[in-house]
């Protein structure tokens, strides 16, 4: 595996458990797993890897998860995620191999709106409970379910592979 430069994560089903509450007034909450966080916040800057979250739905729960983890890339709204995730790594100085691969990407995601913007990445991964479509494409499945460790576990998996 190429050295690990973004880490691109979806939301919902991967952070979280992908259920959704809400009232007649709104989202009331969202249940992030502290492993991932963890992982999120104490490894990957010692990996030196930026971690991206792009997802299309907005929440200002997310928000508040993005600034206790010190993630300063958090893309709601953007249901092109593979034209967001080009932007950044151009922006980095970034460029695909010969084929459109980001050998410097990582993305894990969990249903069929990631599919594209995991095809443009060196490394693709998703949670155990992935739709079937994502688990076909990707380099590692997590024994772990979506906002259950499953970020977590890729994080590790990232950390054995660079050593």
């Amino acid at each position: 595996m190429n050295k690990v430069k973004f880490l691109f994560l979806d939301v919902d089903g991967t952070l979280t458990d992908g259920k959704i509450y809400m009232s007649d007034s709104g989202e009331l909450f969202k249940a992030f797993d502290i492993k991932d966080g963890c992982g999120i916040k104490d490894i990957l800057p010692t990996l030196e890897i930026i971690p991206v979250i792009i997802t299309a739905r907005s929440s200002k729960i997310l928000q508040n998860r993005c600034e206790e983890l010190n993630i300063t890339r958090c893309y709601q709204g953007i249901r092109d995620k593979t034209g967001k995730m080009i932007e950044v790594m151009t922006e980095y100085g970034c460029k695909p191999d010969g084929s459109g691969i980001y050998s410097e990407a990582a993305y894990m995601g969990d249903d069929i709106l990631d599919i594209p913007p995991m095809m443009i990445c060196g490394v693709r991964a998703c949670p155990a409970d992935a739709v079937d479509e994502v688990k076909k494409i990707c380099s590692f499945v997590s024994s772990k379910d979506g906002g259950n460790g499953a970020v977590r576990d890729f994080i590790e998996y990232i950390k054995s592979e660079s050593n």
